[in-house]
């Protein structure tokens, strides 16, 4: 885990050496991270839009018919609640007026009712062994929450700090759905307030995402390696997006992969997976993995520089989507 947490480091600093940003750069990725974290934290949680769908719905208000009416809703109230982390960035304190109002931007629209209020039944986690708090308990446990937050939250590495949030929060549940994508919120809420950038979990990893956190029930090790592990990639994502090397040897020479779309798509592995989307649309991360030979991880890469110039994007759910040629 402290490899994971260096290069997290390590690629910080790379990204703030870039720094100051032009304010059309930073609104660009402000943008940029507002599709992808929508798209994903809801692909999650079994929302049918894709990431195509989801930034024509956001960006021009525009909706695909056949799609159900909920997950419009998911993906409007998801870009409003992230816009709402930007506007308590410099907050002293975090505040359960801060959790509440979260909630409620996303859940207003699906159920005004219960949009922002702690629920007041139980509730079950799908394939979880373990009981969350009764109705009654949660006041108190998101006040210890809220309690801890603010003590730790300049004491601990932030990396270890984001993902604790998130874990600790889902284990509370405090409302009556939307826990996952507001623990989410919560934990780049936690990365912004110390530097960092957005830690977007691709939807195709819901499985080890699942299974780490319920891991942490017992042990945080693996939850937090995860997270960490996803925050370096997309550290490594801002730097080809400014055409930097991601080699931690290389130091900030200039080598635009994945940047350049004449060099990232002359890149074999790119080409491999291009052509096997190609002629079997639908493939995800594990069977490109199988059939190409390569790492999880090299695919990753290959797909995000396929993504970034175009030429492929993900459809259905999160469970059982898969890739497709962009001209499909």
């Amino acid at each position: 885990m402290t490899d994971t947490f260096e290069k997290c480091r390590y690629y910080k600093k790379r990204i703030d050496a870039l720094r100051p940003f032009p304010p059309e750069t930073l609104s660009s990725l402000k943008e940029y991270f507002r599709i992808g974290l929508t798209y994903t934290s809801n692909a999650i949680e079994g929302n049918s839009l894709t990431e195509s769908e989801t930034k024509v719905l956001i960006e021009d208000g525009l909706t695909v018919s056949g799609k159900p009416l909920r997950d419009i809703y998911e993906t409007l109230g998801h870009a409003k609640a992230y816009g709402y982390i930007y506007d308590i960035l410099s907050a002293q304190t975090i505040t359960e007026d801060h959790i509440k109002t979260l909630h409620r931007l996303f859940y207003d629209q699906i159920d005004k009712g219960n949009a922002g209020i702690y629920r007041t039944e139980r509730v079950v986690v799908t394939g979880s062994h373990y009981p969350l708090p009764k109705p009654d308990q949660i006041p108190d446990k998101m006040k210890k929450y809220i309690d801890w937050f603010n003590a730790h939250e300049k004491t601990t590495d932030p990396v270890k700090f984001a993902a604790l949030s998130h874990q600790k929060f889902v284990f509370i549940h405090p409302f009556i759905d939307g826990n996952g994508r507001v623990a989410r919120l919560i934990m780049n809420l936690v990365l912004l307030r110390a530097g960092y950038q957005i830690c977007i979990i691709p939807p195709i990893l819901r499985h080890e995402y699942v299974e780490s956190l319920e891991l942490a029930h017992k042990d945080t090790k693996p939850f937090i390696e995860f997270i960490a592990e996803r925050i370096v990639e997309t550290e490594k994502d801002i730097l080809r997006l400014f055409g930097e090397s991601t080699s931690m040897h290389e130091g900030a020479k200039q080598i635009n992969e994945g940047a350049n779309p004449k060099v990232s798509l002359e890149n074999e592995g790119v080409n491999a997976v291009l052509k096997l989307i190609t002629w079997q649309p639908g493939l995800n991360t594990r069977d490109l993995s199988e059939l190409t030979g390569k790492s999880r991880s090299s695919v990753e890469r290959y797909i995000r520089v396929l993504k970034t110039n175009g030429m492929i994007e993900f459809r259905g759910a999160a469970k059982n989507g898969g890739y497709y040629p962009r001209n499909e």
